[in-house]
Parts: structure tokens; sequence; C-alpha cells
């Protein structure tokens, strides 16, 4: 939808960016609130309140969505002063121009970055994360040890190897779908001209039988003009 906004301009393409963002949001997080920043107002593009089963609120995410041909050098800065000032838990830049040294989704310095092919299902184990620490901070037993677990676990490999897996398989399965998709279609295109194919011949033999017997051959009201309008 962003890419079909190219007659218009950047800012137009922005906003409209921003929408299907927050839209996204919103329809894959019901429960959970989504607030648009106001326009002119400092800050990021969208914060993500994330809300437990009983409705507690575990946290928020800040999300920065980003439509230029370049990966801007004081983003990342300005949305960790962003995150601050909202008291957010979490920033992610959404963008289509991802840094130079970055091929895929990933954190730099202390910001997440993501395309838009990515962004669900990182948003899905960013939530997951802050709900599980929220949960830890609420049980008073062992709570130091949990907090130190868990803070372990955000920051290493196998958390960074769960995520990549999930995104993988969202976008593998995303992928199968659109090729099923093309398939049948290829299928039913071929089909549909094959059946016109048919029912042409059989027309065709019906006018040259039709012309040589005369009334002798009987109607076919298929066949005959205006017999569909009869049937």
């Amino acid at each position: 939808m962003v890419r079909k906004q190219g007659q218009g301009s950047m800012q137009m393409q922005g906003e409209v960016q921003e929408l299907i963002l927050e839209e996204l949001l919103r329809s894959t997080f019901p429960f959970d609130s989504i607030d648009e920043v106001g326009k002119g107002v400092k800050g990021a593009d969208a914060i993500h309140t994330i809300r437990n089963p009983l409705g507690q609120v575990c946290g928020k995410i800040i999300y920065e969505s980003k439509n230029t041909k370049a990966f801007g050098g004081d983003w990342i800065d300005k949305l960790k002063h962003d995150m601050r000032s909202s008291q957010a838990d979490i920033a992610v830049i959404v963008t289509e121009t991802m840094p130079k040294d970055m091929e895929r989704f990933g954190m730099k310095d202390g910001v997440w970055i993501c395309n838009y092919t990515e962004i669900k299902s990182l948003a899905f184990v960013l939530r997951d994360s802050l709900i599980k620490v929220h949960a830890a901070q609420a049980s008073q037993e062992n709570k130091g040890d949990k907090m130190s677990l868990l803070y372990s676990y955000l920051t290493g490999t196998e958390f960074r190897q769960q995520i990549e897996a999930i995104v993988e398989g969202f976008t593998e399965l995303q992928y199968g779908i659109q090729k099923e998709k093309n398939a049948m279609q290829k299928i039913w295109k071929e089909r549909e001209k094959q059946l016109e194919k048919v029912l042409l011949n059989t027309t065709n033999f019906y006018g040259s039988v039709k012309g040589i017997a005369g009334n002798a051959i009987g109607d076919i009201k298929l066949l005959e003009l205006g017999g569909e309008d009869e049937v």
C-alpha cells in the first residue's frame, strides 16, 4: 500500500505508512493500547502499551516509521531520547532502508531495527518478553534471581536466535501462501480458457450441422441466439 503512494508527496507517503503501522498493531493486539503521536508533537510515531490477560500494564514499546532512501544517522539517538521521554521500555525503527551494516532485523545501539515484513513477528516476541519481565517483577519470591536470569536471557544469543526462527517461520508461511495463491490462479485461468475453447468449438460444430441439415436438426436453446435469456 505504501509503495502505491509513489505519486504523492514524501510527507503524505510517510503519513500513510504510519497509519498502516498503527492499524497493523491494533489489529494484531486488540487488547493493547496503540496511541498515535499527534502531528507536530515531538516523539515517536506510535506508542504501544502492552497489557497482560488481567489487563495490567506490562510495559511500552515506541515505534518510529521511516520511508527514505537512506538510513538517517541521527534516527537512533533521537528515538532513544523519545524512549526516555515517554518512559518506554523498548524502541523500534521500522524502515524499508536498513543501515549499511545490517541486512536484516536486529538491535543497534539499544534500538531494534526491522522492515515491514518483519515487524509483526518482532512485535509478538518483544511484547511477550515485556509480559514475562512484568510477571517476574510482580513475583516477590526470588525476585532478584529471576530478573537477573531474564536479563541474561533477553540479552543472550538464544533469545536472538528464537526471534530469528519465529520471523523466518512467518516469512516462509507468507511466501508459501502467496505461492499457492498464484498457482491456483494460473490453474483457474487455464481451465477457463479450455472451457471457452470447448464451448466455441461446440457452437461452431452445431452451426455447421444446422446449416446443412436445416430444421431436421432440433434446436439447442443454449446454443441459439437469445438462448440464455430463454432459459
